[in-house]
């Protein structure tokens, strides 16, 4: 994550380097982010200002540095920050998640669900679960932008036809995954982090709300308020509270409605 800190305006007025970091690690740390890990810049687009080159108009910048779990990294410009990014990996080594965004019946070729491959990698041949339906079947071929794919891989939007399977079978909202390694499964329950950011009264255990995960939209209750935390640090502050309230971190346990699949956080 970085900062460009947009200076309208003479580049040249009176400002300060930590009055500012001050303020916007103030608000990093608001939303959950760790400041030592975010570039803050001053550019201006106008005049170019640290865009791509230091600028002599703000003398007191003196650049910016962060801490990546790789080492740490400095510089001036906002092209040098936005180089310093670590790109993320394909987790392509996790088993196949697949929520699926819709389904369609195509004629001459049969049903056809769609979606954004998450983790693990699709093929042309591979026997399918969606999941929390239970339905399996063989995938006959994938293709991204009409184009034939040998293997889809996370990030790739596609579409993949299924053999001897309706479109009534399978919906959106449901997980597609590898049946011999770790299909997904339904959750009859959940054990959530959650931020209350607006809320205009009070949520106790029994409240429903809509949850949308991945592709799912379905109703879920709070089924226990487990404890409050910090909601920057995760530090516990208090077991079982009573009600939650905008701007309060909780970890609680929920029940959904209706069947659906989550994943753990760390997988």
């Amino acid at each position: 994550m970085l900062t460009g800190l947009p200076i309208l305006g003479d580049t040249c007025f009176k400002f300060t380097n930590t009055s500012s970091n001050n303020q916007d690690s103030t608000y990093i740390k608001k939303i959950g982010y760790n400041p030592d890990t975010v570039a803050f810049v001053p550019i201006s687009g106008w005049n170019g200002d640290n865009m791509l080159e230091p600028s002599a108009n703000m003398p007191w910048f003196k650049g910016w540095k962060v801490t990546h779990k790789d080492g740490n990294a400095s510089g001036t410009t906002l092209l040098e920050a936005l180089d310093c990014i670590l790109p993320p990996t394909r987790p392509t080594d996790k088993p196949l998640r697949l929520p699926l965004q819709d389904v369609y019946k195509i004629g001459g070729i049969g049903t056809v669900p769609v979606g954004r491959v998450e983790t693990g990698v699709l093929k042309a041949g591979m026997v399918v679960t969606f999941a929390p339906v239970n339905v399996t079947t063989e995938v006959k071929s994938v293709e991204m932008h009409h184009e034939a794919l040998s293997e889809a891989l996370p990030g790739d939007n596609v579409g993949f036809n299924v053999k001897n399977i309706s479109v009534k079978d399978v919906r959106r909202g449901n997980v597609a995954g590898d049946s011999k390694n770790d299909p997904p499964m339904e959750a009859a329950g959940f054990t959530a982090q959650v931020i209350i950011l607006n809320h205009p009264g009070q949520i106790s255990a029994g409240y429903a709300c809509v949850l949308d995960c991945h592709t799912a939209h379905i109703a879920c209750k709070f089924a226990e308020l487990k404890e409050k935390i910090d909601r920057r640090s995760g530090k516990k502050l208090e077991d079982g509270p009573k009600f939650l309230k905008s701007g309060d971190a909780a970890i609680v346990d929920m029940v959904p409605g209706k069947p659906m699949c989550v994943e753990s956080f760390s997988d």
